[in-house]
């Protein structure tokens, strides 16, 4: 089963979904891999340390589309990490330079392929995402089964969200009929944030899968990314902890 993070918005958070649902699944007894599809490299760094963006991950493999010679198999191009059971496959600082290239010789199927032939080999593949609907998210919506939205509430980021489900109901029509809008987070949600909570309120009447566990705000996130520790394996006891487990267990109760 393979979860896409997405959003269109920047700074909602989706690195650290991503990165804490994943160590949460492994945790858990899944073999689970993480591919970071962002430039920036964020879920890279934040599971696998500084030496994460000096390995070969997903600039290798998307490179490696574009040649007509024989090509590594994908899982030279996955890396085991200091948790176990959890594996990355890392971003690389040239995949924009490769974005029109792959475009232009529609190689927009080639993950999907890919992830197939892994499916026996992880029980989990947990997909992040850059901010923009480009080649590589669009790759990833079409790899997936399931997106799941981080949604920082205020009223810009509904929007944003709206124009996000059409884009999930574009490549749903065209090229991936069984993905799935699976959940959409609140996250950095305030205790008492009026406004973040009526915005929730909105969301679920509208009939959008909102997950009944919203994701707070605080210091020990910033902590984690810096420690390159995900939350349940930097403080367990941690609210926030608790809430990731919380998450992913409620997804995968729809599964």
């Amino acid at each position: 089963m393979r979860r896409v993070v997405f959003n269109q918005k920047g700074g909602v958070g989706k690195s650290s979904i991503a990165v804490n649902l994943a160590a949460v699944s492994a945790l858990n007894g899944l073999k689970t891999l993480l591919i970071d599809l962002d430039v920036q490299g964020n879920s890279s760094h934040y599971a696998l340390g500084e030496k994460a963006l000096e390995l070969p991950g997903v600039e290798s493999f998307f490179q490696q589309q574009l040649s007509l010679y024989s090509r590594e198999p994908i899982e030279s191009l996955i890396h085991e990490t200091p948790f176990e059971r959890l594996s990355l496959m890392p971003s690389g600082r040239g995949l924009l330079e490769l974005e029109h290239k792959l475009e232009s010789r529609y190689k927009m199927y080639k993950l999907k392929e890919a992830l197939e032939g892994l499916s026996e080999q992880f029980d989990r593949i947990y997909i992040d995402t850059p901010p923009a609907l480009n080649f590589f998210s669009r790759s990833a919506l079409i790899a997936a089964d399931r997106v799941v939205v981080p949604f920082d509430c205020d009223t810009f980021s509904k929007h944003a969200l709206y124009q996000l489900m059409e884009t999930v109901s574009e490549i749903q029509a065209d090229h991936n009929a069984d993905l799935m809008l699976e959940a959409v987070v609140p996250n950095q949600v305030p205790a008492r944030g009026k406004v973040a909570h009526g915005l929730i309120e909105e969301l679920k009447a509208d009939g959008l899968p909102v997950t009944d566990t919203l994701l707070g705000s605080s210091v020990v996130m910033r902590e984690s990314h810096e420690a390159c520790k995900p939350l349940v394996h930097l403080n367990r006891s941690h609210k926030l902890s608790h809430d990731f487990v919380a998450l992913h267990s409620e997804l995968e109760a729809t599964i």
